[in-house]
């Protein structure tokens, strides 16, 4: 990418984020639409003996990071870096992910929550970004707070419930209703 190019990418991002912090919903879909390519191209470079599942599933987290920490963007810095120190702390959390699967390790902190239904324990990627911006912001607050720590901020199942003032069981039947909300939410979209 030439610099005259870069700077184009640079300006438009950066006014779309500026657009979508003022609350025009359609910059921000446009942004995270024309982000999308932009970040699996970079996973893909950055770790390229990634399955394409396992690409697109980091391309989500870094959406969903983006989305959690939007309010921190600075319309007066550009937007590039910023997005930038996102992606590189979420491939390297997607890197360790991978390195401890693929060593067979168990991090504790990260314990899978599992439940009977089988819906439950399905992983599903969804492709519009916005659409999930959407089904979370319209959950119950309870089940938004419990998603947004446990998911979005990875927080383990002990730190969310000292934030929150849950116990970890109703933090976890939290987490699996959002969930289960969501994926009835992001289906009824389809």
């Amino acid at each position: 990418m030439g610099m005259k190019q870069h700077e184009e990418i640079e300006r438009r991002f950066a006014a779309l984020m500026r657009s979508a912090q003022n609350g025009d919903r359609a910059a921000y879909a446009a942004l995270l639409r024309e982000l999308t390519p932009l970040l699996r191209q970079r996973i893909q470079r950055r770790l390229r003996f990634l399955k394409p599942q396992d690409v697109e599933d980091l391309a989500q987290d870094i959406l969903l990071s983006l989305h959690a920490v939007r309010a921190t963007y600075d319309p007066q810095r550009p937007f590039l870096p910023w997005l930038f120190g996102i992606v590189h702390n979420r491939i390297a959390d997607g890197a360790r992910r991978y390195a401890r699967r693929a060593a067979h390790e168990v991090a504790v902190e990260q314990v899978p929550v599992t439940f009977s239904d089988e819906a439950a324990n399905t992983d599903e990627s969804y492709g519009d970004p916005e659409a999930l911006a959407q089904a979370i912001r319209m959950l119950p607050p309870g089940q938004r707070e419990a998603v947004e720590m446990v998911k979005l901020r990875e927080l383990s199942l002990k730190e969310a419930a000292d934030a929150s003032g849950m116990n970890v069981s109703a933090l976890k039947v939290a987490v699996h209703r959002a969930i289960k909300a969501l994926r009835r939410a992001l289906a009824a979209e389809t």
